[in-house]
């Protein structure tokens, strides 16, 4: 198998696709053009950006709970807490359009607001923030193809988070004297802010570059 095709089998086999998509990408000639996906493409930019939001609205919890360890961060435990915080992140990514967000990078850390109009999406992003606010101070680490998170969880206790709430989302203050941490905390809400901008595109995309890092 060509290391094209293992990086795709392998960014299919994390996303929870099953073996149908793997075999897709393995053995495009033995499926047919039906399914409409081509291991010479791979999962890069092109299909990401051709998931529009009716389609990444249909991709049930399923899909995302689906997401091995392996291809997420380590430490990850499929109990309760981990399902739910998934649920929470599939509705976001779900309603990625109607979510607004303003990022402003302190000398020590970061200032975050996300909102939305939608009563639903800010409930769902409070209860996002609140339960990862929890999981750093227990250091129990969530991560969804996050290079910045293991350095966050690593550094935890140097960490200083102060959450507000407002009527339709959440005001996030992080800082940390380290210029280490510092940067990981701006690199993360980078990051957080390509997924409300694309919603599952930037999932994807991501995926794809774990995959591409582990090949190497």
């Amino acid at each position: 198998m060509k290391r094209s095709h293992k990086l795709a089998v392998g960014i299919a086999a994390a996303l929870g696709l099953g073996l149908g998509a793997a075999a897709v990408f393995a053995h495009p000639g033995q499926m047919g053009g039906a399914m409409g996906m081509h291991a010479q493409g791979g999962m890069g930019h092109g299909m990401g950006h051709g998931m529009g939001p009716g389609m990444m609205g249909r991709m049930g919890p399923g899909m995302m709970r689906g997401m091995g360890p392996g291809m997420m961060g380590g430490g990850l435990q499929h109990d309760d807490a981990f399902r739910a915080d998934m649920g929470l992140v599939h509705e976001m990514l779900g309603s990625h359009e109607s979510i607004q967000r303003k990022v402003s990078n302190l000398p020590n850390g970061i200032r975050t607001v996300t909102e939305s109009d939608d009563p639903q999406v800010a409930a769902t992003l409070k209860a996002h923030v609140a339960s990862m606010a929890k999981r750093l101070e227990e250091g129990r680490e969530f991560n969804l193809f996050s290079p910045t998170i293991p350095v966050l969880f690593e550094n935890k206790d140097k960490i200083r988070t102060a959450v507000e709430q407002t009527e339709k989302g959440v005001i996030v203050t992080q800082t940390a004297d380290d210029a280490k941490i510092v940067a990981a905390l701006q690199a993360h809400a980078g990051e957080v802010s390509e997924l409300v901008r694309d919603g599952m595109a930037a999932m994807m995309r991501a995926a794809q570059a774990r995959a591409q890092a582990q090949a190497r």
